[in-house]
């Protein structure tokens, strides 16, 4: 991964589809991943891509925006969603918002505003440190910060702010767990 953010579109509006990615494709930090048409697409898409944002239009004919959203954040969390729309009305607004979308763009929007909302979105979401911990014959733990392979037990303890102890309850859970016969386990250490 070369660090740059990861973005899909979600518009069933070609045009609109080609016009964000147009005003995209030179920003040197931002690559995009994919375009869908549809909710149902989109969903599939996020999946297959884990895009960092993903530009979402309201308005689509099988499945609008909100329901793709839902869907999306439910099980990709740590995805950023920005809602698109032509529609300004605070209901479309909180729907979007109680769906897990972060910002909310109305078009026809500049690319300053765009740039700004995605990596607002981007630095903001929730992020997923995932570790082993290794738990050594004397009973001391080691932590070391790598990719959740095989089969493992996994803890996820999340909290709102750094500071509340959520790493060293989430190592004592992952000592207990391996001194109950468990070989390996992996910490999530969630930041929401």
């Amino acid at each position: 991964m070369d660090g740059k953010i990861r973005v899909l579109i979600v518009d069933d509006v070609q045009e609109s589809r080609d016009n964000v990615e147009r005003l995209l494709k030179f920003e040197p930090d931002i690559e995009v991943v994919g375009s869908a048409s549809r909710g149902q697409e989109a969903i599939e898409l996020a999946i297959m891509t884990l895009p960092d944002i993903i530009l979402m239009d309201v308005n689509m004919p099988d499945m609008d925006g909100v329901q793709a959203t839902r869907a999306i954040v439910s099980q990709l969390p740590s995805t950023g969603v920005i809602m698109m729309s032509v529609v300004n009305e605070p209901d479309v607004l909180r729907r979007s918002m109680l769906a897990g979308a972060r910002e909310f763009l109305l078009k026809p929007f500049s690319l300053d505003e765009l740039l700004s909302s995605i990596h607002n979105v981007h630095v903001n979401r929730p992020k997923m440190l995932v570790q082993h911990v290794a738990v050594e014959s004397n009973g001391h733990a080691s932590v070391n910060s790598s990719r959740v392979t095989g089969t493992s037990t996994v803890i996820c303890v999340a909290g709102i702010k750094g500071g509340v102890g959520r790493s060293v309850i989430a190592t004592n859970l992952a000592v207990a767990l391996q001194q109950q016969g468990h070989q390996r386990v992996a910490l999530i250490d969630a930041n929401v």
